[in-house]
C-alpha cells in the first residue's frame, strides 16, 4: 500500500497569511495536533498547536512562527510504512504527502495509518500468537517456519523487534491456529525462550491424558 492510497483531503491547510486564532480553531474543528502550511500548492512544513499557543498574539499571522515548522512529509510513491515512522519520529497526528515537486497532494492521518498498521499486521486474521525471545545470531526464518510447519500450521505474520540496550530480538509469529500448545512445547524442546503465547489450549488432550494416567496408577 503506497501513501497516495491513504490520502485525506478533508485536511485543511494553512496559507501564511492566516492568523494563528484560524489555525488554533482549525486544529480545534478537526482535532488534530499539527497543520500543513503551503505557499501556492507548495509545502512549507508543519505547525504545531503548541507553538501556535505559545504565541503572543492570536492576530498574528501564521508566517511569524515560520522558524518553528517542521520539514517532515513523504513523497506519493513510497510504502505508507514511510509515513508511520515520520508520525512516530515528529509525535504528529497528520503526514503530509507530497509529490516530487513538493506539492502537498493531501495528509494521511494516524486513525487512517493505525487501521492500515492493523490490516498489515493481520489483526483481523483469526489464529495464535506466540512470542520468542532469542540472541540475534539465533534467528533463523527457516527454522521458525518449519517447527511452526512440522505442526499442521502456517505462519500469518512475523515481526521482530530489537532491545536497543541489550540487543534481545523479539519475534512474534501469528500462526493461523489458535490452538498454540503444541507449537509452544515444539519451540521450548528446540530450546527457544517462549516468553508469551496467546491462544487456546486443548483442556481436553490434558483432561484424558491425566486420566489415562490415573487409570494405569490404578491398575498397578
Amino acid at each position: 500500500m503506497l501513501t497516495a492510497d491513504l490520502l485525506n483531503n478533508n485536511i485543511p491547510r494553512l496559507r501564511l497569511q492566516d492568523s494563528v486564532g484560524k489555525a488554533l480553531q482549525l486544529i480545534n474543528d478537526f482535532r488534530v495536533s499539527h497543520l500543513p502550511v503551503v505557499s501556492d500548492d507548495t509545502f512549507l512544513g508543519l505547525i504545531s498547536e503548541e507553538d501556535l499557543l505559545d504565541s503572543e498574539d492570536e492576530k498574528l499571522t501564521v508566517e511569524v512562527l515560520q522558524n518553528n515548522f517542521i520539514n517532515a512529509a513523504v513523497r506519493s510513491n513510497v510504502h505508507f510504512l514511510n509515513a508511520v515512522n515520520i508520525s512516530n519520529q515528529f509525535d504528529t497526528t497528520v503526514v503530509p504527502v507530497v509529490n516530487a515537486e513538493n506539492e502537498l497532494l493531501g495528509v494521511i492521518t494516524t486513525t487512517d495509518l493505525l487501521k492500515m498498521l492493523g490490516n498489515f499486521s493481520g489483526a483481523n486474521e483469526i489464529g495464535g500468537i506466540i512470542v520468542l525471545e532469542m540472541e540475534r545470531s539465533q534467528f533463523t526464518i527457516s527454522e521458525i517456519s518449519r517447527i511452526v510447519e512440522s505442526n499442521d500450521c502456517h505462519i500469518l505474520h512475523l515481526n521482530t523487534t530489537t532491545d536497543p540496550i541489550t540487543g534481545i530480538l523479539t519475534v512474534t509469529i501469528h500462526i493461523n491456529k489458535k490452538e498454540v500448545s503444541a507449537i509452544v512445547s515444539t519451540f521450548e524442546r528446540y530450546e527457544y525462550n517462549v516468553i508469551y503465547h496467546f491462544g487456546t489450549e486443548k483442556f481436553e488432550n490434558e483432561i484424558d491424558s491425566n486420566y489415562r494416567h490415573l487409570m494405569n496408577y490404578l491398575d498397578i
